[in-house]
């Protein structure tokens, strides 16, 4: 049975007491606590249930609570109930205890009766600490004399609320029948718990067995094994129930036995104590003990009612199946919820249909009940990428799943359904079948690991003695046969995690030797000359730029879905075969959906957002298993050009950011990577853009030490394609919630940028000499590119030529209809001399010759 409950499938709660049963514990707690935190296993708190926190537990108390006085909490025995005269709701317990005292009490707890006697209690006197659950929130309160409807009360009968044991505060504690009486409570139910954080690679300590284990390893104390549980003496199980496995991969293993004659009842006062000192809910002895002894020995199990398993098998022997779930089958669980499951879910079934959820819950038809008298027990060992991933997707963690999700050992399987059929036979007068049905399709060979003492010299930095290694090993129950100079070792069968072959055996050696006994040695070798890691160094110097022009960085999710990305990006993502949310699904094709996404959440805020980021995106390639993963730069700004300012005078809002301001921002990044040869291509064709406010960005570049100047401009026809910018289709824009924004974005594939920038760039000095300048307009076809323009400008001037800037574009009845008029300022300079009046005009009047030849244009002004 495993009820929903806090999933703590990465944290252990131990109680001391609890955990003294299977090795001798002679420490303290803080120094327990230090011990097996040093060993791996991080103890984060504590809680103290009645007594006083222990000197050195210096970590984090859970919920403090009150401290049971050993001169004043006791257990009792209850000799009579008598009604109260003037209140038919409270009652007069009279109560024996320490030595003979008796003390009559007032009550209204429901859970005793008038006449009762004989049970045993818990008795509270005057001076008592304890929660009161009459205010809210609680407080402690002292306990102090006073009477009740008129008669005399010195003390309390104690419930679990008041002691801090749980939130119950219906009735009183009634003890096991063979309590002492007249024993300070501290010493009977006193116990420290300690929560201990699991790593993954340590899930065989999610059990008090495993915990123990590693503390004898650590103590050099004996492990003391659960009692060997008693030969079932019922029918042969063999004949009334049947197991079949449709596939081993997903559960290796599966056993069940028969317990017959059941009586559903309570489970034994230290079995409940001990399961909600762990943080468990006592429900009844059938589903206590599978999860005391889970708790126990890590392995989870469940309890079906075998009669309605018979019953759904028209009185014939029910057959388990083990299979995966058929499409659109349901299953109502524990809970009560109709739950729809998919094929990669695997179920627990007979040939009427699902009966439970493998590893995770089960099924509410064959739960066992009050009117339960015969019980099916199961343990069994399944994929932990199955459970998980069922867990997850119906979102149904449990103490259960996370076990199974860490990986449970098929050789726990076994031992785990022989101890709880005989704790459950015993906790209600049932009687175990003869056997188990054991369905063991592929059991796993042993592992057998050889360890050379020099192996281990070699990681550790020091030499380890033989005889050290043996006897760390042997107590973490490995069987080790000692050679010369190295042992061979037997992987126990509570391990998993041990792959990696010797390193793993000599993780456990330094790990209970101490990590702080492996003395700091210094390497003796040189440093292996450092190479530096060009494509960071590239990015870094690509965020400065960024940052220096106004832009932010912006780091978003690498999962995302198909249909997040379907307005931008091309059909095709790498698919998460294990995704841990619906929203989570592929990988992303894009970095502008994400951006896109910050953009529309900073707009509720900002009246201007400009953001980039940097990061890899994922294409899948046929016939290989593994995505390319280019990295990607992508750019989104949107708002205003300029922030508002006090001096604009209520002259209303300031213009927005358009295409060139853009291009712009992209024509002064590249700039200061010292990008050769860039240049812009107008295009339609990347249809997230809007038709005409779109272009490609091209570099030439080279690989030589570059002695250009930085942003140096090429032709129309020479560069690669880096990437592309625009702004954004309306129809894009919408699809992000930026519906009537004007959202420029752009794109670049930075590996292929790194590879044109040139890695050095030759110093040029600034020019001591003046620039001249001039102006020229041209009447051009309105079609014609003011790019191409800049081009013949720049081939007419040579290197005269430093700077060609468009500054005004004019469209008039001045001129012809279906041209435009493009006016540019030139500036003309050279680094070793001041220009005269004759170079400049000569060079001048080639460019405007150079206009009318290649473009045939008509020159507006031809003189400066």
């Amino acid at each position: 049975m495993q009820p929903r409950c806090d999933p703590g499938a990465n944290r252990m709660k131990v109680p001391l007491k609890w955990l003294a049963d299977y090795v001798e514990v002679t420490l303290t707690p803080g120094e327990v606590a230090q011990k097996l935190t040093v060993a791996g296993l991080e103890v984060s708190g504590f809680r103290s249930f009645g007594l006083p926190v222990p000197e050195g537990l210096r970590i984090r108390q859970d919920e403090p609570g009150p401290v049971w006085d050993r001169d004043k909490v006791f257990t009792a025995k209850l000799l009579s109930v008598a009604k109260h005269p003037d209140a038919d709701k409270l009652k007069l317990p009279l109560v024996e205890y320490l030595g003979g005292k008796t003390q009559q009490l007032v009550t209204g707890a429901p859970n005793i009766s008038v006449g009762d006697s004989g049970q045993k209690v818990v008795i509270g006197l005057a001076g008592t600490t304890f929660w009161d659950g009459h205010v809210s929130p609680k407080k402690m309160a002292t306990l102090t004399p006073k009477p009740v409807r008129g008669i005399p009360s010195e003390g309390m009968v104690m419930s679990n609320f008041e002691l801090g044991i749980n939130d119950e505060h219906e009735g009183i504690i009634l003890l096991e029948d063979d309590a002492p009486v007249g024993v300070p409570l501290a010493d009977f139910m006193g116990d420290i718990v300690l929560e201990i954080d699991v790593l993954p690679n340590m899930a065989r300590c999610l059990s008090l067995v495993g915990i123990a284990r590693e503390m004898a390893a650590i103590t050099g104390k004996k492990l003391k094994n659960p009692p060997k549980p008693s030969a079932g003496i019922g029918p042969d199980v063999t004949d009334r129930v049947a197991i079949r496995i449709d596939d081993a991969k997903l559960c290796p293993r599966y056993a069940a036995t028969l317990i017959e004659g059941v009586k559903i009842g309570p489970a034994p006062g230290v079995m409940q104590r001990r399961l909600t000192y762990s943080g468990m809910r006592p429900i009844n002895a059938v589903v206590d003990v599978t999860n005391y002894v889970m708790l126990e020995l890590g392995q989870p199990l469940h309890a079906f009612d075998y009669d309605v398993l018979k019953a759904r098998a028209r009185g014939k022997t029910p057959t388990i199946i083990v299979r995966p779930a058929n499409p659109g089958e349901t299953l109502v669980t524990l809970d009560g919820k109709e739950r729809k499951l998919s094929p990669d879910m695997l179920l627990i079934a007979d040939e009427q249909g699902p009966i439970a959820l493998a590893g995770v819950m089960g099924g509410l038809e064959t739960e066992v009940t009050a009117t339960t008298t015969n019980i099916l027990l199961e343990s069994a060992s399944f994929d932990p990428v199955s459970i998980r991933r069922t867990s997850r997707a119906l979102d149904l963690p449990s103490e259960a799943s996370g076990r199974f999700a860490r990986g449970v050992h098929p050789d726990m399987v076994p031992a785990a359904l022989h101890r709880a059929a005989d704790l459950i036979a015993r906790a209600s007068d049932g009687v175990v079948a003869k056997g188990i049905v054991d369905v063991y399709p592929s059991p796993l060979p042993p592992c057998i690991i050889e360890l050379k003492m020099t192996e281990v010299e070699r990681l550790l930095g020091v030499p380890v003695p033989l005889d050290e290694c043996v006897k760390v090993l042997r107590a973490l129950e490995f069987v080790v046969e000692v050679g010369t100079d190295s042992l061979k070792a037997t992987v126990p069968g509570h391990r998993l995690d041990i792959q990696d072959g010797p390193a793993d055996l000599i993780e456990d050696i330094a790990r209970l030797r101490g990590y702080a006994d492996l003395p700091m040695t210094l390497l003796s070798e040189p440093l292996p000359a450092q190479r530096g890691n060009e494509g960071l160094v590239f990015e870094e110097r690509a965020k400065d730029a960024l940052v220096a022009l106004g832009l932010e960085e912006a780091i978003s999710y690498s999962l995302t879905t198909p249909e997040r990305e379907a307005p931008l990006s091309e059909v095709g993502h790498v698919m998460i075969a294990n995704p841990i949310s619906s929203e989570r699904t592929a990988m992303r094709r894009s970095l502008l959906p994400g951006l896109l996404e910050a953009v529309e959440r900073n707009l509720k805020t900002f009246d201007a957002v400009r953001l980039f980021e940097i990061g890899s995106v994922y294409h899948p390639v046929a016939g290989r298993p593994l995505p390319d993963e280019p990295r990607r730069l992508a750019i989104a700004v949107v708002g205003r050009r300029v922030p508002e300012h006090w001096g604009d005078g209520g002259s209303g809002p300031r213009s927005a950011m358009d295409f060139y301001d853009l291009k712009g921002i992209i024509e002064a990044f590249l700039g200061d990577l010292h990008a050769v040869g860039y240049h812009f291509r107008p295009t339609r064709k990347v249809a997230a853009y809007h038709p005409g406010k779109s272009a490609t960005i091209c570099v030439s570049g080279t690989q030589e030490e570059s002695s250009s100047p930085p942003g140096s401009v090429g032709t129309p026809d020479d560069g690669a394609e880096v990437g592309s910018f625009g702004e954004l289709h309306p129809r894009v824009a919408a699809a992000y919630g930026l519906e009537g924004k004007t959202i420029l974005a752009a794109e670049m594939d930075l590996d292929r940028l790194r590879s044109l920038v040139p890695p050095r760039f030759a110093y040029r000095p600034v020019p001591r000499f003046p620039a001249a300048l001039r102006d020229v307009a041209v009447i051009v076809p309105e079609e014609m590119a003011s790019e191409n323009v800049v081009n013949v400008i720049r081939q007419g001037g040579g290197e005269l030529v430093r700077e060609v800037r468009l500054f005004d574009v004019y469209r008039g009845d001045s001129i012809p209809s279906g041209t435009k008029s493009l006016a540019f300022a030139l500036a003309y300079q050279a680094d070793d001399r001041t220009l005269s009046d004759k170079e400049i005009e000569k060079a001048h009047k080639a460019v405007m010759g150079r206009l009318t030849h290649v473009l045939k244009v008509t020159i507006r002004d031809g003189k400066a």
